[in-house]
């Protein structure tokens, strides 16, 4: 009876102090996992921001699916202009003499793709829809609309992705803290996303640290 109660115990030690390091390094690790898995998320919500934005500079608004954005960035051209200020003498009858008129041009210098502008010879824009570490293959949610700001009608997009399907694999309990954030240095909310689709503005709701860890 002495050898198992000492068993017993021994197992019992071993159990606590298991549970005492998942409580001390689940959290640590947590936070190494979901830090690796937010900067590539947020990296192509970046592409995906530009890439709207491109969208919006030819076409007067954003697209509503990633099929119309990646075939625009396939097919489409910026042009490329410069201006400069001229000037012409012109007869002004309320005077009767000629004088001076100030223009300014504006010369169109050619073109180039929006593909080579934004993205070289890199073809990653065309997965951009693709979430990093979705387990089903989940994309990205992006949707498009036109709002109105103070008599202004607006284009607005918005792309965003739950925090559920890029931690999936992790503790619950860690999850469900996590989905609860609001701290300046942390993403806020359930969902990493890029855009409003109620509020005139292309930011993300990411704290400034990821955009150092994505530039470096």
């Amino acid at each position: 009876m002495k050898t198992i109660l000492q068993i017993f115990l021994w197992l019992v030690c071993i159990g606590l102090g298991y549970m005492i390091y998942n409580s001390v390094n689940g959290p640590i690790e947590f936070k190494k996992v979901k830090q690796e898995r937010f900067a590539q998320v947020i990296a192509k919500l970046k592409d995906i921001r530009d890439s709207q934005e491109a969208y919006k500079t030819v076409n007067g608004r954003y697209a509503k699916d990633f099929n119309s954005l990646v075939s625009f960035i396939d097919t489409a051209n910026y042009t490329i202009t410069q201006q400069r200020d001229s000037s012409y003498m012109e007869f002004d009858k309320t005077y009767g003499i000629d004088m001076l008129k100030e223009v300014k041009i504006i010369d169109t210098l050619g073109t180039v793709a929006v593909k080579d502008s934004l993205f070289k010879k890199d073809n990653r824009y065309k997965n951009m829809m693709n979430v990093p570490f979705a387990p089903n293959g989940e994309k990205f949610d992006m949707k498009a609309s036109i709002i109105e700001k103070g008599g202004y009608k607006a284009p607005v997009f918005e792309v965003k992705v739950s925090k559920d399907v890029v931690l999936h694999d992790q503790p619950k309990t860690l999850l469900a803290k996590e989905n609860t954030q609001v701290n300046v240095d942390e993403v806020n909310g359930n969902v990493i996303k890029v855009g409003s689709l109620t509020e005139v503005s292309t930011s993300g709701n990411w704290p400034s640290i990821y955009d150092k860890r994505i530039d470096q």
